[in-house]
């Protein structure tokens, strides 16, 4: 009777567990695990913020800005150009590079997902800024857009305190290793097995930390739903491009036009008009152009478009270095009684040979000595306007700079500056006049201030052999 009542208990216990597992219906597939992002969400989280920002500086009052600030400063319209369309097309393009720039890295991210639609993002990408067709219904509607943009910045900050709390781990993990290798005296033995405990604790309840922040993340999140995500926010982008500067071809009808009249772009006479917006300055376009332009491709003639001409510092590679220049002439303008003999000589090696000879053209008839107060005072109100609206482009240009350098190109650009607020379009010979003139100016007043100090130096000396 034993035996018997045990192989019952056996059979209804093996009869429990064939139950308990669960059998996948022959008409069901099994649940695919897909591969999640891990430790990719840190370069994930400093793509959405560009993104974040790019959206932003398309909205109606970033656009007005552009057209009736930005593009109307005074060193613009002296040396950069004074065409109003041409200036905008190069916003455009700037504008339209970073975004290509942003969709190659959601193009390596594609590559890793499951879905053959995500997979394909580089060519439907391509077909849509080249034709404004949309066959995945990737553009979101202004309120969807704001809405993943909340998403993502939610995402952002959560992937942020990821990785400081991973970094703390590190620390005490190295903490706990030490106190692990450390033999000390005897006496101390309690108190190094207190400490022991305590940093396990804290390992542990780090961990708890690091789980909970990986599920908030973009950590934990898959390959197919963050791409998705970067891919309707790129397409939306776009779109909005296309749409504030008027670009007709391909033009997607899904986001409406609320911009008012003081926000576009364009003067209101060519607001109705088709332009070639990508392929130079900017005329009507005719049929056939608008054809030639998509067989190029939307983004190889935009780059076209930021490709500085030959009398521009860009084409000279001299952008940097006159910005740099005028940035130490400003310098020493502000306060020539400080500038040295050496100070001078280290400037002129930094001139061009075209700007010395035409120092040397200029100085010629300045003579030895500068003496007159009132000349002192007119040079200084000159040199105060020629700073006034050259000074700011090469500061600009030093920004746009170190924003795109190495070490900040994962930082978020902050001061929005502008390819064409810069001294990258502006025109060589022009440029070159105007610290031509800066430099003759410094030379007066450097030499009436030194001549008047040597004067009252010279004073205080006969007063003092008078008095004694």
């Amino acid at each position: 009777m034993g035996i018997e009542t045990w192989l019952i208990k056996v059979k209804k216990s093996i009869s429990h567990t064939f139950d308990s597992v669960h059998v996948t219906p022959p008409n069901r597939k099994p649940a695919i695990k897909k591969s999640k992002v891990g430790v990719l969400a840190f370069e994930i989280a400093g793509i959405m913020p560009k993104l974040n920002h790019m959206w932003l500086n398309l909205s109606d009052e970033h656009m007005s800005r552009l057209r009736n600030e930005s593009i109307c400063l005074e060193g613009v319209r002296r040396i950069v150009s004074t065409n109003d369309v041409f200036l905008l097309s190069l916003a455009c393009a700037e504008i339209v590079e970073n975004l290509k720039v942003i969709s190659k890295s959601v193009s390596r991210l594609s590559k890793r997902c499951d879905d053959s639609k995500l997979r394909c993002f580089e060519t439907v990408f391509d077909g849509f800024a080249n034709t404004g067709r949309d066959p995945c219904s990737w553009i979101l509607s202004w309120k969807e857009m704001e809405a993943k943009n909340k998403k993502m910045e939610k995402y952002v900050a959560a992937t942020g305190t990821l990785h400081q709390e991973i970094d703390e781990l590190t620390v005490v993990e190295n903490s706990l290793k030490k106190y692990l290798q450390y033999e000390g005296h005897k006496e101390d033995h309690t108190m190094k097995q207190q400490k022991i405990v305590e940093l396990k604790q804290k390992i542990q309840w780090q961990k708890h930390k690091i789980k909970y922040l990986k599920d908030k993340s973009l950590w934990n999140k898959t390959f197919d739903s963050i791409t998705l995500l970067l891919a309707r926010s790129i397409f939306t982008i776009l779109s909005r491009i296309k749409h504030v500067f008027n670009i007709n071809h391909g033009y997607p009808p899904c986001l409406p036009r609320t911009l008012s009249a003081s926000a576009l772009v364009y003067p209101s006479d060519q607001t109705s008009n088709s332009f070639n917006f990508v392929s130079g300055p900017l005329v009507r376009s005719s049929k056939h152009e608008e054809n030639n332009n998509l067989s190029h491709g939307f983004f190889e003639m935009n780059s076209k478009m930021l490709k500085p001409s030959s009398t521009t510092l860009g084409a000279a590679a001299l952008a940097l270095h006159y910005a740099n220049l005028i940035i130490v002439t400003e310098k020493m303008i502000r306060s020539p009684q400080l500038v040295g003999v050496d100070a001078r000589d280290d400037l002129y090696m930094m001139l061009p040979n075209s700007i010395r000879s035409s120092l040397r053209c200029q100085l010629k008839g300045v003579g030895f000595t500068a003496s007159d107060p009132v000349l002192a005072g007119e040079w200084r109100e000159a040199l105060g306007k020629i700073l006034g609206w050259l000074s700011p482009l090469a500061h600009n240009m030093m920004k746009w700079q170190n924003e795109r350098s190495v070490e900040h190109q994962k930082l978020m650009p902050k001061t929005g500056v502008l390819l064409l607020q810069t001294l990258f379009f502006a025109d060589q010979h022009k440029t070159e006049a105007a610290i031509t003139e800066l430099l003759v100016g410094l030379n007066y007043i450097w030499r009436f201030d030194n001549a008047k100090a040597l004067l009252n130096c010279n004073n205080f000396k006969n007063v003092k052999q008078h008095t004694s």
